[in-house]
């Protein structure tokens, strides 16, 4: 299935997107976390719904103690006395008025309209009780701006510009009337937008109103009217520009710190590490040492290039051997065969018997050629091979089919461990590997082998001891190196031990030479199986 072709938008984005720098792309991230609550504050109206709030709690709280002085000298009024103080300590006393507004929720009601004429006279007592509130409602007036009207309990203003008119038709009215108090919003029909970012307030341009009944004696006498525009955003921002002009320098200082120590932990070691690498790359240097500031993830990094750096660099040195002994190793065969063919060429007229002997020559160096090339596929796929999941091998029954297998000139003898646990290494592996160790030693000159394992911790060790000539100590570094061999002259090609161990290392088990005082000592230490 072809691959969608990517649309116009996304070329035009691929096209003109800016390469961005890892500090640039940590820092803009930071300062957007760092801004993101303001924004938040501003454009979700979570602060200047805190200011609306804020307002309706003092309109409830200077209504309340208006109300209670009117109940206090309403005419035949039987408020108790202050309780005593047991029962102000008993619990569920104090009860709070919670805020009611809230400017997402809260419907908005039209600017209040002019009180309705009447000709309704208003009740007596609350007229007299208004005239002795009326000097502790101005004074609380012109201390916080809020306009505050009496109404009896017909819904008639006592006092202020609207004396005489009513307003009982209200919703907040009617419900102080009905003994609840009750909050609105409202239209401010006498707003004038001042600056040219009030639009961004939605509180500006509207008015809080409280309506609290007055209670004497279980009965609603009256009610207590207040109204007041609440405090702008940009007004509380202003009256609050000390503290919001720390909260930003220190939050721009926390940000700049951790700017500093991404740039330490995650963008300074980056860069170090794409510094190292291209040196790495062209052939000189290693990966350095992280710094002590790098994040934990960054110094793991470190670690993982400087394994990939010392496999690369193993692996290039082993193909830059490699290469060069199989170009050895070709290079005689071929050598051969190409000096008999321009001999054979040359000589019409040679004896059939030499004509023979060159041919003979030049089949025997082929097949040289041809097993020289198994072997060098039995090692690439040795190589690339990879561990089997869920592998569980009985070693007794994989060596005994080894053993069983061998040449009879061979003598093979067993000591086994009692019980041996199984082994994560598929059985052909084990077969071709204990087959391969088998004919080196009867190659070699030995007579005997002794086969024996046992359980060392979480692997399963066996040892193959033979009682041939051994091997020479200058020999011993190079054994396991592919194409040495001490019987190139008997066509020996040097790959059966590479081939071995690379076959066992796919399993993540390892084959060594063990110290022997007389022949030769292999060592397979195999993973033992889960489970």
């Amino acid at each position: 299935m072809s691959e969608r072709p990517p649309g116009r938008f996304r070329l035009f984005v691929r096209r003109h997107w800016p390469a961005l720098r890892l500090r640039t792309i940590l820092l803009s991230v930071l300062i957007f976390a760092g801004i993101l609550p303001g924004l938040s504050a501003i454009f979700l109206r979570v602060y200047e719904n805190t200011l609306v709030r804020q307002t309706e709690a003092e309109l409830v709280a200077q209504t309340a103690v208006l109300a209670a002085a009117a109940e206090t000298m309403w005419p035949g009024s039987r408020m108790p006395s202050a309780p005593p103080p047991e029962t102000r300590d008993a619990p569920g006393y104090y009860q709070p008025e919670p805020a009611t507004i809230d400017l997402g929720s809260t419907p908005v009601l039209p600017a209040r309209p002019e009180a309705r004429p009447t000709t309704t006279a208003a009740d007596p007592d609350a007229v007299a009780v208004a005239a002795r509130v009326e000097p502790i409602a101005a004074e609380a007036s012109r201390t916080t701006l809020a306009s505050i009207i009496l109404l009896d309990r017909q819904g008639i203003a006592l006092n202020g510009y609207a004396r005489g008119g009513a307003w009982g038709d209200l919703p907040e009215v009617q419900t102080a009337l009905s003994g609840r108090p009750e909050t609105v919003l409202r239209r401010n029909a006498s707003y004038r937008q001042r600056y040219s970012m009030e639009w961004v307030s939605r509180a500006s341009a509207l008015r809080i109103h409280h309506a609290r009944p007055i209670v004497v004696n279980g009965q609603v006498e009256g009610v207590v009217l207040t109204s007041r525009s609440p405090r702008a955003l940009f007004r509380g921002m202003y009256q609050d520009r000390i503290k919001i002009g720390l909260g930003i320098v220190g939050t721009l200082g926390f940000l700049a710190f951790l700017a500093v120590l991404v740039s330490r932990g995650i963008a300074g070691p980056i860069e170090a590490l794409s510094r190292a690498t291209r040196e790495v790359a062209s052939g000189g240097g290693r990966v350095p040492l992280p710094s002590s500031t790098a994040a934990v993830e960054i110094r793991t990094l470190y670690e993982d290039f400087n394994r990939m750096a010392e496999a690369v660099d193993r692996r290039s040195r082993y193909l830059r051997d490699f290469a060069a002994a199989v170009s050895h190793e070709f290079k005689t065969p071929l050598a051969g065969i190409q000096g008999a063919v321009e001999l054979l060429q040359d000589h019409d007229d040679m004896e059939p018997e030499r004509r023979r002997r060159f041919l003979d020559n030049i089949a025997a160096d082929g097949r040289r050629l041809s097993a020289l090339v198994t072997r060098l596929m039995d090692l690439a796929r040795a190589d690339m091979a990879r561990p089997e999941a869920g592998v569980s091998v009985d070693l007794r029954s994989a060596v005994l089919k080894a053993i069983d297998a061998r040449s009879p000139s061979l003598e093979v003898t067993t000591h086994w461990a009692d019980a041996l646990p199984a082994v994560a290494v598929p059985e052909a592996t084990l077969e071709m590997v204990v087959s391969t160790l088998l004919e080196n030693s009867r190659q070699a000159g030995a007579q005997r082998v002794v086969a024996s394992a046992r359980e060392d911790g979480d692997c399963v060790v066996l040892s193959l001891s033979d009682d041939g000539p051994g091997i020479p100590e200058a020999d011993r570094l190079r054994i396991f190196e592919p194409f040495f061999t001490t019987r190139r002259e008997q066509g020996g090609a040097g790959l059966g031990l590479s081939i071995a161990r690379a076959l066992l290392a796919a399993s993540k088990a390892s084959l060594e030479l063990g110290a022997a005082e007389r022949g030769t000592v292999f060592e397979m230490r195999l993973p033992v199986a889960e489970g």
